[in-house]
């Protein structure tokens, strides 16, 4: 964050990763999406946006290009631009963006500002990388997959402006640490426990069930490393599915937000008037570390 003046910041941020769906205009909303996402789960406004990829020498350029316009008209829904950009040659396609945002700090959205007796409020389902590692391995349905895809290209503007409208003042979004590693990130900064029910979480169409079939893969095995085996995360009663659940790694996840009690109704009526499917699933307490419970 760069202070512009007391009422102005400007943010920047950054992420790239190889596409993970086949469809190349989808694969650049998803990876706008997903970096525009850091400066909304700060509160701020995208103003513009470089691209940055990488791509095979022998690879259509028409596919880049696809990929690329897919970026810019995400971009533009956002209310920003893609004002250029860097392209290398690499074996393995890659593509993101460096996104500049602005903030007010007087109201930004902070991982350390949880305070106990806060009820913590998830904004988009989870599962996108359960299902999009099942869609590589071609055992996920074409429902289940479009669901995922309409997820992870959905913007975090709407729940941004809403916690803003509230008076919120706590905030993240989930991405590559799950939904249990980005609660210990606010936990931990905040200096307080957070509890999450399990059975609130609400899930992406078929993330349960490849769940249940053993889906596993990298990202999750080095979450439950750091997180479960490290000793930040406490899981009581909850089943190797739910488990999984709780690790996957997001792209282009919703935020999660810190609700005290008498902004409940303000964040209630703002979440529905920009249709956004706020649940809540669980609360802060004193102490330290997250709790999971069924």
């Amino acid at each position: 964050m760069y202070l512009v003046a007391p009422d102005v910041a400007i943010v920047e941020t950054v992420d790239f990763f190889p596409p993970i769906v086949d469809d190349a205009y989808a694969a650049g909303q998803i990876a706008a999406a997903n970096a525009m996402s850091d400066v909304y789960a700060m509160g701020g406004e995208v103003l513009f946006a470089l691209n940055v990829a990488a791509w095979p020498e022998d690879a259509p350029m028409a596919t880049l290009e696809r990929l690329f316009m897919g970026a810019v008209d995400k971009v533009a829904e956002a209310g920003g631009v893609v004002a250029g950009g860097h392209t290398i040659i690499d074996r393995e396609p890659k593509f993101g963006q460096c996104v500049t945002g602005r903030v007010d700090p007087r109201r930004m959205l902070l991982k350390r500002h949880l305070r106990a007796g806060d009820g913590v409020w998830l904004t988009k389902a989870v599962g996108t990388g359960i299902l999009t590692t099942a869609h590589k391995r071609q055992l996920i349905s074409p429902e289940d997959l479009a669901s995922a895809v309409a997820s992870m290209v959905a913007l975090n503007r709407g729940a941004a402006e809403a916690a803003l409208e509230a008076g919120l003042h706590a905030g993240t979004d989930v991405t590559g640490f799950g939904l249990v590693g980005h609660a210990h990130e606010m936990a931990e900064r905040s200096g307080v426990r957070v509890r999450i029910s399990a059975g609130a979480v609400p899930l992406l169409p078929g993330a349960r069930a490849h769940a249940e079939a053993g889906i596993d893969f990298g990202g999750m095995q080095r979450n439950r490393e750091h997180f479960v085996d490290g000793g930040l995360v406490t899981l009581e009663g909850i089943d190797e599915a739910t488990t999984r659940l709780m690790l996957d790694p997001q792209t282009s996840g919703g935020l999660l937000l810190g609700v005290p009690k008498a902004h409940r109704v303000d964040f209630e009526r703002a979440c529905a008037s920009r249709g956004v499917d706020a649940v809540r699933i669980g609360d802060v307490v004193e102490g330290s570390g997250v709790l999971v419970t069924p």
